[in-house]
């Protein structure tokens, strides 16, 4: 069992959860053994960026993304995305992310393309 430890913007994601939302992810992530984690399958996943390897996790609505340190045996949760969003797609296919990204994901962000869209038909 690894200890799992998460960064300040997995905190915010987490916050913003329901308790039982927030248990079952803690769970399922608490879960992931040294055996999974070296044959990834179904709702985990490995890939490589920066000369690291990186783990994504599906659990529900939400994509955990996270590495491990196995001589600490430690989880370390680097970012919690929600399923179909920009910052998602940008970080599951190593384009390069920012916190620029996450600012595209606020509400006035999709509205102004919206508009453009709109404003183009016209």
């Amino acid at each position: 069992m690894y200890q799992v430890t998460f960064s300040n913007q997995c905190m915010g994601e987490i916050n913003k959860l329901d308790k039982l939302e927030q248990l079952e992810l803690i769970d399922t992530l608490a879960s992931v053994s040294k055996a999974q984690l070296e044959q990834p399958g179904g709702d985990l996943g490995v890939f490589h960026r920066n000369h690291k390897d990186y783990y994504r996790l599906r659990k529900g609505d939400w994509r955990v993304y996270f590495e491990l340190d196995d001589a600490e045996n430690i989880l370390r949760v680097v970012y919690i995305l929600h399923k179909h969003t920009l910052a998602d797609f940008v970080f599951r296919f190593k384009l390069p992310f920012s916190e620029e990204t996450m600012i595209e994901q606020q509400d006035n962000f999709w509205s102004y393309i919206e508009s453009l869209r709109n404003n183009e038909r016209k």
